[in-house]
């Protein structure tokens, strides 16, 4: 019943959009959620980060090879000090009020996402002092201590010019009608059914931008999003099921994209904002007996046939800054039973996991929840809708949040939001203040060496604690129609609109 609703949902959607469609060229892309709010200091959705790159630009961006390129920045200069980074901005660049971006704007814009009381960006800038206007097109960037993910964090987000007319005149509302200075501009956003966006004709690479409009469709079904897209009802859908890749391939129509993310997939355990006092929060016995429970191959190749990649740090096996003294862990149940002992609480130890609704997130949580059991576990699997996770994470009403980060290209950007104390993502409210000064020191060196051995303890504290169990890493799987042309898989995942094109 829940399919055919999703089914009929879905055809209803499409079926309006497609006279409107009929004079002009529309890009339909089905995506696995519908975002939080549209706003770049607000949002903190992998999915909110699809949509905003089709609308809006940031200070730079990266390549394939995850080299970082100029986007709305032409260049960048850091001192010897590492303490002042003076950014050259694109001439001519207008915002989609045709307000210009200059450098009063960039400052805006950068002062906006460090103040802003709602803000998730605020931990990504924490190191910047002030902004100064250097010239109409030029600002520096002047910092209290010198950061190495800076440039980083600005191919993210934090990069992202939003216009200050626009967001003086809406205040907290600028999420609703989005104002940046991206190849599209905002029309309109329906919760749960979709958003639509236009060609900007001033966009500064204009002559790249060959579709006029494009509509972002929620679908949580995948079976739905692929379903729609070898009907031609949508042209290109992210997160394909592992399990329909054979399926993809096999469909001389369709063209699979992949590679490895940037991020991870864990669980968050509530720690300092557990309500219930619960023996997770309580015991790092009882976290590490949890993760021990848990046969990681055992899930990549039951959910996902084997193409993801098993993990149990933040950034994955393959990447340079993994710690391969502390390899991914054998799942253990007399040792997770000998810890549960140990930690002398009561079996079972019951546990509220929380997890968004959608087929891969709920089966990896009912194969973790079969696999604890086996230790002396009893999870309570709670199904609740992606944006919605969010607030209740937010506000401590989990004991363990199953959550997908995207990743970023710089491995601080996978672990100090989310573990250093305060951090505007720490959800679990993890605090320990030998942790926070190596998360610190590893902003503060760009020496690749210094870095990763910073990395080696802290990665040594934080498998003890575990604030944060990880347990794979995706596979980044895109389709898209082949009328569709000139689509470049990126290692972040996000689907860029520019270039894109149909026969």
């Amino acid at each position: 019943m829940s399919f055919m609703r999703l089914t009929i949902l879905a055809s209803a959607v499409l079926t309006s959009l497609a006279g409107a469609a009929q004079a002009q060229t529309t890009l339909r892309i089905g995506i696995a959620e519908d975002p939080d709010i549209l706003d770049p200091s607000i949002g903190r959705t992998y999915v909110g980060r699809i949509v905003f790159s089709a609308f809006c630009d940031k200070l730079f961006d990266i390549d394939e090879k995850l080299n970082i390129v100029p986007q709305l920045a032409l260049s960048y200069e850091t001192s010897a000090d590492g303490k002042e980074m003076t950014i050259k901005l694109r001439p001519n660049v207008k915002f989609h009020d045709g307000e210009p971006l200059d450098a009063e704007a960039a400052k805006f814009s950068i002062e906006r996402h460090m103040t802003l009381p709602t803000s998730f960006r605020k931990s990504e800038l924490a190191s910047v002092d002030h902004v100064e206007v250097v010239d109409p097109l030029t600002i520096k960037l002047v910092l209290k201590t010198p950061y190495s993910p800076l440039i980083a964090q600005l191919t993210d987000r934090s990069g992202m010019m939003v216009s200050p007319k626009a967001a003086k005149v809406a205040g907290d509302k600028f999420g609703l009608h989005p104002v940046c200075a991206g190849p599209y501009k905002f029309v309109e956003r329906v919760q749960q059914d979709r958003m639509v966006f236009e060609r900007f004709a001033d966009y500064w690479n204009k002559d790249n931008i060959h579709i006029d409009r494009v509509v972002f469709l929620p679908i949580v079904d995948a079976t739905v999003r692929l379903a729609n897209l070898k009907s031609g009802g949508l042209d290109l859908i992210e997160r394909v099921l592992a399990t329909d890749i054979k399926d993809v391939r096999a469909d001389p129509k369709l063209v699979l994209s992949t590679a490895p993310e940037l991020g991870y997939q864990g669980l968050t355990i509530n720690i300092g904002n557990d309500k219930t006092k619960g023996p997770l929060s309580q015991s790092a016995k009882v976290r590490q007996a949890l993760s021990l429970s848990i046969d990681r191959e055992a899930i990549n190749q039951v959910v996902f046939n084997g193409e993801f990649t098993p993990g149990n740090q933040w950034v994955s096996p393959t990447h340079p800054y993994y710690q391969k003294a502390f390899p991914i862990p054998g799942r253990d149940i007399a040792k997770a039973k000998a810890l549960l002992k140990e930690a002398g609480v009561s079996l079972p130890v019951t546990v509220d996991y929380m997890v968004p609704k959608g087929t891969e997130y709920e089966a990896v949580a009912q194969v973790v929840q079969s696999m604890a059991a086996e230790a002396g576990f009893d999870i309570k699997v709670r199904v609740v809708e992606f944006a919605t996770t969010f607030k209740q994470a937010q506000a401590g009403e989990f004991q363990v949040f199953q959550i997908n980060w995207s990743g970023r290209i710089d491995p601080d950007g996978n672990s100090y939001i989310f573990m250093r104390s305060k951090a505007p993502q720490n959800d679990g409210v993890y605090s320990n203040p030998e942790a926070d000064k190596l998360m610190e020191d590893g902003r503060a060196t760009s020496n690749v060496e210094e870095r990763r051995a910073i990395y080696g303890k802290l990665t040594k504290i934080l498998l003890d604690d575990l604030p944060i169990i990880y347990i794979y890493h995706r596979t980044l799987l895109i389709a898209h129609t082949k009328k569709l042309e000139g689509y470049r898989q990126m290692p972040d995942g996000l689907v860029r609109v520019v270039g894109l094109k149909f026969k």
